[in-house]
């Protein structure tokens, strides 16, 4: 009996130990300890109050929540750094009447990357992200916030997954 449970035992013992270096979020073995990130000022030609700080902490709290990397103010061996570049609202359709039936609020985040200990991974690059919300709603209060909750989560999620999950 007990060697039974020893043969059904090892299998799942060197499945586990094969996968010492993962975790849920992707992210394997980082070579660092710190993690910076400066304010994304919002350069774009249309502004929108305060999503510059919005989305330099939803991307600073993401961080936090799926790594073990600490937040450091300066000399991070991680740098995250860069601009809110576009925020846009475009109409997508029209009606009869020539009015928008659906808007579509586009924002677009410039990224400056850069890792002490692998400079090799530094990169710059756009990240962008859209909601579409119907043409007769205007875009204030928690129809705002929904839309920028959803655009920051994903633009955000990419950016993770770009420089920390390698996806």
């Amino acid at each position: 009996m007990k060697k039974t449970y020893y043969i059904l035992l090892a299998p799942l013992f060197f499945l586990l130990n094969g996968c010492g270096i993962y975790n849920f979020t992707g992210t394997g073995k980082i070579d660092a300890n710190t993690f910076q990130v400066n304010t994304f000022q919002n350069v774009s030609e249309l502004i929108e109050p305060g999503i510059d700080r919005q989305f330099t902490l939803k991307l600073q709290d993401l961080i936090q929540n799926q790594t073990n990397l600490n937040l450091t103010s300066t000399d991070g061996d991680l740098m995250y750094e860069g601009e809110i570049v576009d925020y846009r609202i475009s109409p997508m359709t029209a009606t009869a009447d020539l009015t928008a039936a659906q808007n579509r609020l586009t924002i677009t985040v410039n990224l400056r990357f850069s890792n002490k200990k692998k400079p090799e991974e530094d990169f710059e690059k756009r990240f962008s992200f859209y909601y579409d919300y119907a043409g007769e709603q205007q875009l204030v209060g928690a129809q705002l916030r929904t839309a920028l909750d959803e655009i920051f989560e994903r633009i955000t999620q990419d950016i993770f997954n770009d420089t920390l999950a390698k996806w």
